[in-house]
């Protein structure tokens, strides 16, 4: 584990279970509130799994797999997680970085597609539908999904990226409810890209979202 402005940067090679996952970040949101500890993000990978969000519909759950399913407290609706896909999640204190938090989430967006760009890949948002996607039209496919929490101003989850999953295991659930597009993934664009890779870029863009909260969000 190492520092980046004071922001412990953690990265956990095996799949971290995600219950273990999720008393981490409850813990870490509430040391960080009380001050005594640091803020933190964690990049990982977890077993297969849907979590279900606050607006999750039962109906846009299938699982045929039988994959474990898991309340997960954030915004939004049902998501996947599996190998092959790069977790972030990140607990910073809003209450110094501009508490607002819709810049925030538009900061993690903006993150996302900046590290993407290192790779040639060019992802970008769509009106009224959350998450990041690639290609265009009826060609248009999701590579990256957001979902946040913020509690006393400390934030919790963030953000996932398709870097190499089984995308087949995406038809257990309607993808944060949108059904009329598809998935996609760095493998699936034809990029195969190791995690470390996708860990650096994200690390390389770091600096980059920080100074965007501090120049856009503003504190009220």
């Amino acid at each position: 584990m190492k520092s980046i402005d004071g922001i412990e940067w953690r990265v956990s090679d095996a799949p971290v279970p995600y219950e273990d996952a999720l008393a981490f970040m409850n813990d870490r949101a509430a040391a960080i509130r009380a001050g005594s500890a640091s803020e933190c993000v964690w990049l990982l990978e977890h077993p297969p799994l849907f979590t279900a969000g606050t607006s999750a519909d039962p109906a846009e759950l299938f699982n045929p797999q039988h994959f474990p399913v898991f309340e997960a407290g954030r915004g939004g609706r049902y998501t996947y997680h599996g190998p092959g896909q790069r977790v972030g999640y990140v607990m910073l204190d809003l209450e110094k970085r501009g508490k607002d938090i819709r810049c925030f989430v538009h900061a993690l967006e903006q993150w996302m597609i900046d590290a993407l760009a290192r790779f040639g890949v060019n992802s970008h948002r769509s009106h009224g539908r959350i998450g990041i996607w690639v290609g265009d039209g009826s060609n248009e496919a999701k590579i990256g999904a957001l979902g946040v929490r913020v509690k006393r101003w400390v934030t919790l989850h963030g953000f996932s990226i398709n870097v190499n999953p089984n995308l087949d295991h995406f038809s257990g659930i309607v993808p944060c409810g949108i059904s009329d597009f598809g998935v996609a993934s760095l493998a699936s664009l034809g990029k195969q890209i190791p995690l470390a890779s996708v860990d650096a870029a994200l690390e390389g863009e770091f600096h980059r979202f920080l100074k965007s909260l501090s120049n856009e969000c503003k504190v009220s």
